[in-house]
């Protein structure tokens, strides 16, 4: 049986990230083709289930077993594609199917194309009975990386992210005094597990760096109370809050005089640094649950994601402590990963990227 060949899904730019990401960790070369927001890693090898886990992976929004590659005309887009997954279908193979493109400047006028040609896929599916809503199939994947080319690839939706293109809907809510809050509300959907347990109201947070109070909104929105530790001040409803104390002091000094339940920390600093600051919030029973960004180098992103966990992880587990850690590069981040990080009752430590 030949080797699968992997679909990744990223942010335009970072797809020499993904390829460093995948040799990190499978310590494999490859060969990869690809483009904006996108890349496929030719005869794979054996692929690990934890390899197809969208969670698992820092710098890919989405991971794919290709099934089938082809070209697609003008005139006719439909019987190529019907012709390129015939050899794999079969009755009720597929629970649903996706028509998707790449998230960058060249793929997005594709958005269009796909919203108008997806009934259609849907449509002709159905009659030839490969497509079974009411199943409990994997779910077809049909990217379009150009008008005149489709990449067919599956995906099991126990493995894969939820959401189309690997992006997560988040809106900007009413009130939120800066952008920077969707970061912190996409981090809890992606990221933190059972968020709506972790999170209840009459916790006490503490922010990090929290000037002008986007990730102090997120956790004032959840019930929590918080202490918001930034020299610069808090803009609208966050400096008037009632379950807000805004101190005037500096982020790397601040301790406070009790253990809380949750930190969160978005500081333009040196990535070490800021890792080295919550580790020693752990080991000194500070926290339990954080949420803190690391600010990446323009090279040599994946070594300095790399050193950083290290620093962590010796630190915890110097302390004896168990522990998750995830990270990704979230759709609203930037040149930046957000990880968290969270004390945990498991018998092993846990270290997921």
């Amino acid at each position: 049986m030949p080797s699968p060949d992997l679909l990744f899904y990223c942010r335009p730019g970072f797809e020499n990230d993904v390829r460093q990401e995948w040799q990190g960790r499978y310590a494999s070369e490859g060969r990869w083709d690809g483009g904006d927001g996108w890349a496929v890693l030719r005869n794979a090898g054996h692929v690990e289930p934890a390899a197809l886990e969208a969670r698992n992976w820092i710098f890919a929004r989405q991971v794919l077993p290709v099934l089938a590659q082809a070209q697609v005309g003008e005139r006719d887009r439909l019987s190529p594609i019907l012709d390129a997954v015939a050899a794999i279908a079969q009755p009720g193979r597929w629970s649903e199917v996706w028509l998707e493109h790449p998230d960058s400047d060249a793929g997005k006028p594709l958005s269009g194309f796909c919203k108008r040609f997806s009934p259609i896929v849907e449509k002709a599916l159905t009659e030839r009975g490969w497509l079974d809503p009411a199943g409990r199939g994997p779910r077809l994947h049909l990217f379009f990386p150009a008008l005149d080319t489709v990449i067919a690839a599956e995906a099991d939706p126990e493995r894969a992210s939820p959401w189309p293109l690997g992006v997560p809907r988040v809106r900007m809510p009413t009130g939120a005094p800066s952008r920077s809050t969707l970061k912190l509300a996409e981090a809890f959907m992606t990221l933190v597990p059972d968020a709506e347990t972790l999170l209840k109201p009459g916790m006490v947070g503490v922010d990090l760096g929290a000037a002008p109070g986007g990730w102090t909104f997120q956790l004032v929105a959840r019930g929590l109370k918080v202490f918001a530790i930034d020299n610069g001040p808090m803009k609208g409803d966050m400096a008037l809050h009632p379950h807000v104390k805004h101190l005037r002091e500096d982020g790397f000094r601040y301790r406070p005089k009790h253990a809380v339940d949750w930190l969160v920390c978005d500081m333009v600093e040196q990535p070490a640094r800021v890792a080295q600051l919550i580790a020693d919030w752990f080991t000194r029973g500070y926290t339990r649950h954080a949420v803190f960004n690391l600010k990446l180098p323009m090279k040599k992103r994946w070594p300095e994601i790399e050193r950083c966990f290290g620093l962590l992880e010796a630190a915890l587990e110097q302390a004896e402590l168990r522990y998750t850690l995830t990270a990704k590069q979230l759709y609203h981040d930037r040149e930046e990963i957000t990880c968290y990080l969270g004390l945990t009752r498991s018998p092993q430590a846990k270290r997921r990227r």
